[in-house]
């Protein structure tokens, strides 16, 4: 039999909630030719325009070099303190620079500062050819990781984001990666916040825009070149709810600051996120075949957060779907039903119930007895 409309799910329609698209039909449009707005908690898309396109980073890129050093910092094969190398060919680069000297050794905290606030592309260089050896085998190592985290949409062939017709990433791509840095790496990640550094007595300041404009922000790339047009991967946290953005192909450093600002303002504005159950805790119950239990509590085995649109307040079904009575013996932890949340112009997004504890299954003159009551008078006799 199939459970719908469990009194969890009335209390969430009485509430009056409803639950945000996977990809949602917004009202809004943006001047940039690639976006998307992603809830960092939840990875739901709160708005997306192309984020799937291919396209051309920029300095973006970066945020791919950062990563991979950043998992060095953190499993010891890199220090703060080393001291990286500086080759003629870091040395020479064009674009922008930390205008670091060849033949030198700069630390790598140096160099990271170089890279994420001021945007260098000698310091880039500098720490891919400590990681590879080359800025060619990095870019290789790059394209690798990136699959090995899901971002099916990058192909990386340097590690600066220099333009080359076959260098490309999505905005999903992005988000997810910034995301990923977020999660893993909270005390690196600050450096993204900073911003001004000096090194050489030459003083740069951060690029990202909404750095300055007491919004939350906190992070993290800017991008420019020609055929790439203006972006940015930004992040910005208001409370408990964090929302990552990238725009791109924007045609001005004020228009990149304007729609960015928009459009985060527009995410906060418009969702906030609700909890549907928490870790362990009971949701509903299924009925069990001789069991020496009637029913069995249906919980999550974490969290269940989603983005809700303060908007949309009607038309939405939330059920627990199972196919039962389900029959004993049953294990704590087996998945057992379905929580599924659906409403006009919307994806239908399910999550999994378990058992919340074990059932046994009754003797033999317990099952005859329940059998033979079931056919007598019914499921619910």
């Amino acid at each position: 039999m199939l459970r719908r409309h469990s009194p969890f799910a009335a209390l969430l329609i009485a509430a009056t909630v409803v639950f945000a698209l996977a990809r949602p039909a917004a009202a809004l449009d943006t001047n940039a030719r690639e976006a998307i707005l992603m809830d960092f908690d939840t990875g739901q898309i709160l708005f997306e325009k192309d984020a799937d396109q291919p396209m051309p980073p920029a300095s973006m890129t970066k945020i791919m070099t950062i990563f991979l050093a950043f998992e060095r910092l953190k499993d010891g094969r890199l220090k703060m303190t080393d001291e990286i190398p500086i080759s003629e060919n870091a040395w020479r680069k064009g674009g922008s620079k930390m205008f670091v000297e060849v033949g030198s050794r700069v630390l790598m905290s140096d160099i990271l500062h170089g890279i994420i606030v001021q945007s260098g592309n000698d310091a880039t260089i500098a720490v891919a050819e400590a990681i590879s050896g080359s800025e060619e085998a990095f870019a290789v190592l790059m394209t690798e990781r990136a699959r090995e985290l899901g971002l099916e949409g990058s192909t990386f062939r340097n590690s600066t984001g220099w333009p080359d017709p076959e260098h490309r990433t999505t905005a999903h791509d992005l988000a997810r990666l910034a995301a990923e840095i977020i999660r893993r790496f909270p005390e690196q990640y600050a450096l993204f916040s900073e911003t001004s550094f000096t090194y050489n007595n030459i003083r740069q300041g951060n690029r990202n825009p909404l750095l300055y404009k007491n919004m939350g922000a906190d992070g993290l790339k800017t991008g420019h070149t020609e055929n790439a047009g203006y972006g940015l991967t930004a992040s910005a946290k208001r409370g408990d709810r964090r929302l990552i953005l990238v725009v791109n192909g924007l045609g001005s450093v004020r228009e990149r600051a304007d729609e960015s600002e928009r459009l985060l303002e527009w995410g906060f504005r418009e969702f906030d996120n609700v909890t549907l159950a928490k870790k362990g805790v009971a949701v509903e119950s299924a009925e069990v075949w001789l069991g020496d239990r009637p029913k069995v509590p249906l919980v999550s085995d974490r969290d269940l957060v989603m983005a809700v649109r303060r908007a949309g307040r009607k038309d939405m079904n939330v059920t627990v779907e199972y196919a039962g009575p389900i029959p004993a013996p049953i294990a704590a932890g087996q998945p057992i039903a379905m929580l599924r949340v659906s409403a006009p112009e919307m994806e239908d997004r399910t999550f999994p119930l378990y058992a919340g504890a074990d059932i046994g299954q009754l003797g033999p003159l317990g099952r005859i007895t329940s059998a033979l009551g079931h056919l007598i008078w019914g499921a619910g006799g």
